[in-house]
């Protein structure tokens, strides 16, 4: 992106009146966008820390009002996520948007906080074949230690967002119940996080099971608010978040292009596409505050340095209506 263009992007996007706050509620959705973090973390290609800020930069001239935009884990296991700190430094900070980073141990938040984030999104897996494989700790050693990273959080004045990995299904362990998922949310609801998300890593769960989750958090932790997040995996990710908002959850994860995986859970492909959930839900009657031709083209320009087309479909099939054109008809009646 040229820097006059994103000047102008800058300008256009600072007057929508953006807000931090987790409880949007009503017929807006909050779309928290992954692109930066789970977008890139598992592609083959690691992009170099300029251009992440640059992306990030372009997600946020695209409207999105909470990003997560690096993840503070050892480089070594997930090269792609390296120079954190370096990426948050060059940002250019938008008003009213949110930026934040993905933690799943002590050191980890340590450094985000150091970095100045402006909320933390700690994981804690619902079952112990991924919390070992992630994190090197059953789910009863995270429980204990994650509670212990979001008071640190909480005594740094930063948000807190708490995510149940796997909470559908886990490559290691296969089906998980609602009550592994219940402990984990309790936990969250004890220790005051601001939000909770339900998160499908691998992208095999279905609106039923959807349904069931966000009526197990409303009954745990009625005080934090509710957040999806969505793999397209099989196909089911797009029916999944309609499910998700009509069950009253006002955030959803997506990524821009479709992008995304993670790198410790075989075969977990892209995330929903941010372009593609916009459209679906403004064509549900539901406002995002996304700009999707935008996201597109940042999906397009990822594309390029990936060096493989985007999952998202928007990009190559548009949006309906088609934006009607000025032209002057020929041979008309």
């Amino acid at each position: 992106m040229e820097e006059t263009d994103f000047a102008g992007w800058v300008d256009l996007y600072t007057k929508r009146g953006h807000t931090r706050d987790m409880t949007t509620t009503g017929d807006h959705v909050t779309i928290l966008e992954v692109c930066s973090r789970d977008g890139l973390q598992n592609e083959r290609v690691t992009l170099s820390v300029a251009d992440r800020i640059t992306l990030i930069n372009r997600l946020g001239a695209s409207g999105a009002q909470r990003i997560e935009a690096v993840s503070f884990v050892n480089p070594k296991a997930v090269p792609q996520m390296a120079g954190a700190e370096e990426v948050m430094a060059g940002i250019t900070r938008l008003p009213g948007v949110s930026y934040s980073g993905l933690v799943l141990n002590k050191r980890g938040n340590d450094r985000a906080l150091a970095s100045g984030v402006d909320e933390v999104n700690v994981v804690v897996p619902s079952t112990d074949g991924m919390s070992i494989a992630n994190q090197n700790i059953d789910v009863a050693g995270m429980l204990v230690l994650a509670k212990e990273m979001i008071a640190d959080a909480q005594a740094a004045g930063v948000p807190v967002s708490g995510t149940a990995a796997v909470a559908f299904g886990c490559p290691f362990d296969g089906e998980v119940s609602i009550d592994q998922v219940r402990d984990v949310v309790r936990m969250f609801a004890e220790a005051g996080v601001n939000e909770i998300a339900i998160a499908d890593t691998i992208g095999v769960g279905v609106p039923r099971q959807v349904r069931a989750l966000a009526q197990m958090v409303a009954q745990e932790a009625p005080d934090a608010a509710l957040r999806f997040h969505f793999h397209n995996t099989r196909n089911t990710g797009y029916a999944n978040a309609l499910a998700a908002v009509e069950a009253g959850s006002r955030v959803l994860d997506a990524a821009a292009g479709g992008f995304g995986g993670c790198p410790f859970s075989p075969a977990a492909t892209g995330n929903i596409g941010t372009e593609d959930l916009e459209y679906l839900l403004s064509r549900s009657g539901y406002t995002t505050g996304i700009d999707r031709d935008h996201v597109a083209d940042t999906a397009r320009w990822l594309s390029g340095l990936l060096g493989r087309e985007a999952p998202a479909m928007i990009g190559r099939a548009g949006a309906f209506p088609p934006v009607q054109q000025n032209s002057t008809s020929k041979g008309a009646a």
